[in-house]
């Protein structure tokens, strides 16, 4: 037994070491060592303006980069290059005809704005930790998931909450997605205001240590409170309930349609470490759907030119009507065949 646990405190310790040791590489492909960072008007670090997190980069780790946390420098050249060269042909492409009762699209390459390159950073998913760049979601929530993704046109409840125009929730709204990836914080002597551009989602979190709501009442975006450790704030968010998703768009990957529950609790922290970037990660701990604890980990860089306009989510909610009444007409074409 004492073996045991001194296996499982080494085998441990050593994925704390190595957790800290790619933060470190991480942060410092971006970060300025001569940075001061500045202090608000009452004295605390000032992380305020307009900031983005569009890349390509992938949420978890692909295949190709197995075993590698890190592009090279070569590498993030030509992946950028290529990532140019295919946003100049789709950009250069004559407009298309379709044909009646063909598939009419969607977005043009203009709308979106899902990013020019891999982050700066280099690193080959967005989730750092575990060290295999993945999830570690459990069998239950993956069947949970493709079910919802399978039956989503048998009812709205189904649907994913992005496109009910509902919340894509925490931590689904700092999520990269295909356009709309801009967030401007805020702060006040005693809050800190979130807003996201997608969905004009709003969170605003109290710099206190009073106690959170009751374990009972569920939240889309959870009931959130901040607290500063050194420089870095760190904001903890819990009582979530278990209609939402982890991640709602298709930039997700495996994660969208992972379902929360009233047990997750989402740590995120923000550190200003140059003029022009803040790190954020966020640890997500859900014993119900993950087998551990894990982190996402990136950079957000400032837009300060970047204006935000009013967000409307599909005016008047038509598209999930209009949804749920094509899902029943290929219903009623499949029982004809």
């Amino acid at each position: 037994m004492q073996m045991s646990r001194l296996v499982v405190t080494v085998i441990g310790l050593s994925l704390v070491l190595l957790a800290t040791a790619t933060a470190s590489a991480q942060v410092s492909r971006v970060a300025d060592p001569d940075w001061k960072t500045p202090r608000t008007a009452f004295g605390h670090p000032d992380l305020q303006g307009l900031w983005g997190n569009k890349t390509i980069t992938p949420t978890e780790r692909p295949d190709s980069a197995e075993g590698r946390a890190y592009l090279s420098d070569e590498e993030m050249a030509t992946t950028n290059q290529r990532r140019g060269d295919s946003l100049r042909a789709q950009d250069a492409a004559p407009p298309q005809r379709t044909e009646a009762g063909g598939n009419i699209g969607a977005y043009g390459s203009y709308w979106l704005d899902g990013g020019e390159g891999v982050l700066p950073t280099g690193q080959t998913s967005l989730v750092m930790d575990p060290p295999d760049g993945r999830a570690p979601i459990r069998p239950w929530a993956e069947r949970a998931k493709a079910h919802r993704l399978a039956t989503e046109g048998d009812d709205y409840r189904y649907m994913s909450t992005l496109d009910r125009c509902l919340s894509r929730g925490v931590p689904g709204s700092m999520l990269p997605a295909a356009y709309n990836n801009t967030h401007r914080i805020v702060q006040t002597t005693d809050h800190v205001v979130l807003q996201h551009e997608m969905i004009h989602d709003l969170r605003v979190i109290p710099l206190s240590d009073h106690p959170f709501v009751d374990e009972r009442i569920g939240l889309w975006m959870g009931d959130a409170r901040a607290h500063w450790e050194g420089d870095v704030l760190v904001v903890e968010t819990r009582n979530f309930h278990d209609r939402g998703w982890l991640a709602t768009s298709g930039a997700g990957r495996r994660l969208k349609g992972i379902p929360t529950s009233p047990a997750m609790r989402v740590t995120e922290r923000y550190e200003r470490v140059s003029e022009t970037t803040i790190m954020w990660s966020v640890t997500v701990d859900d014993p119900w759907v993950y087998t551990r604890p894990w982190t996402i980990s990136m950079p957000l860089t400032a837009e300060p030119d970047y204006v935000v306009y009013e967000y409307a989510c599909h005016e008047g909610n038509y598209s999930i009507p209009n949804m749920l009444a094509g899902a029943r007409m290929d219903d009623a074409a499949e029982a004809r065949d």
